[in-house]
């Protein structure tokens, strides 16, 4: 088993009076991390919001019919929880209610879970984001230089659990996992009218990884107006498929200011919407390719350890541009990435004058576990 570096945070935060709250993809391993902990558990109560009875059982919710429901029950696991309707609500209730309950709540979209939870548990509950594995928590399970020696692996079909666990079918579960995300949370939740657009957005952002993305441009090629493009991108991060970075600009003359790069929370799903599965030595995109890696497997780092961070990159007018920036405690952090280096690298003129002691790493498949452990 794969030890799940959300585990020990969670463990820290049960019977404190609030509700947990996992959020994440499908398949990332929510189930199954929860599983782990509390199978077997006594006065443990396991309800699956996929299930229609399961739904029906919190129609007209009051705190005396969740008592007769949780009985003796004192932890209350609910899976799937963005199919129970105004479940924010009724969690509110069950926490205001049934303090000696402890409710530990998962959803595979942060949309309605977001829509319906986070107003109502207001200073409430504690959340989380689980990702697909990283390359930390696999260091972790088998050792780091036998992961390391995995980068072109990973590189190509990404860290999902079931692909990482099932060598020699990789394809065949990604592109399973990929219709999952389309077809199964997207297109039901987000009430997507016409989901051959929604393909063909994605791989039009799996091709542009690493570039400034234009919403007037993906509105031309899509044939769709600049606010349905927005509203497709907010849906599929809100799904845990893509995340937006920003350009960072203190609002000199030549820094860009609106620009935005989207990355794709998993290399696999990436490589799975452009059909392209060839080892990176045979590739024109290997620099992108290496570029999401990296900045997926920060956001997962930062995320489990609790760093507090802004996350950008940098340009200008006239092409300068640092791959990755990142702004903590009033300090900026500065990563170029680079697949092959070819000469010793340094960071652009324009942002060392701008902002000098802003420490600047260049980071490579030689030194990248620094970024990432």
């Amino acid at each position: 088993m794969i030890v799940r570096f959300l585990q020990k945070k969670i463990e820290e935060k049960l019977d404190q009076g609030k509700a947990i709250i996992i959020s994440g993809a499908r398949q990332t391993g929510k189930t199954t991390l929860l599983k782990l902990m509390f199978s077997g558990l006594d006065g443990s109560l396991w309800l699956n919001g996929d299930e229609p009875d399961v739904r029906a059982l919190f129609d007209e919710p009051s705190s005396t019919r969740f008592k007769a429901l949780f009985g003796n029950s004192r932890m209350v696991i609910i899976d799937e929880a963005q199919r129970i309707k105004d479940i924010g609500l009724k969690l509110k209730l069950i926490t205001d209610q049934i303090p000696e309950v402890q409710l530990v709540v998962t959803g595979s979209s942060s949309f309605d879970l977001a829509n319906k939870i986070n107003e109502p548990l207001t200073g409430r509950k504690w959340e989380y984001n689980l990702f697909p594995l990283s390359f930390a928590e696999m260091a972790g399970h088998h050792g780091f230089l036998n992961e390391k020696r995995l980068l072109f692996h990973r590189l190509v079909y990404g860290y999902y659990p079931e692909v990482v666990n099932s060598p020699g079918q990789e394809k065949e579960l990604l592109k399973q996992l990929s219709d999952s995300y389309l077809y199964k949370d997207i297109l039901m939740l987000g009430d997507i009218r016409k989901p051959e657009k929604l393909v063909r957005l994605l791989q039009l952002l799996a091709f542009q990884v690493g570039n400034e993305v234009s919403y007037n441009e993906l509105g031309m090629n899509l044939d769709l107006d600049n606010q349905t493009v927005e509203k497709y991108i907010q849906l599929l991060e809100k799904t845990y498929v893509i995340f937006r970075l920003g350009s960072f600009s203190r609002n000199l003359r030549k820094e860009l200011k609106r620009a935005r790069k989207i990355y794709f929370y998993d290399n696999g799903i990436r490589n799975t919407l452009i059909a392209n599965f060839n080892p990176p030595e045979l590739r024109n995109d290997t620099g992108p390719l290496w570029e999401n890696f990296l900045i997926s497997e920060r956001q997962k780092h930062i995320h489990y350890s609790g760093i507090w961070a802004n996350r950008y990159f940098w340009r200008t007018h006239d092409q300068q541009e640092i791959d990755y920036i990142e702004e903590r405690d009033s300090q900026l952090w500065a990563y170029e990435f680079k697949w092959k280096p070819g000469k010793k690298l340094s960071m652009p003129v324009a942002f060392t004058e701008s902002y000098p002691g802003s420490p600047g790493t260049v980071i490579t498949p030689d030194n990248f576990e620094d970024l990432l452990l």
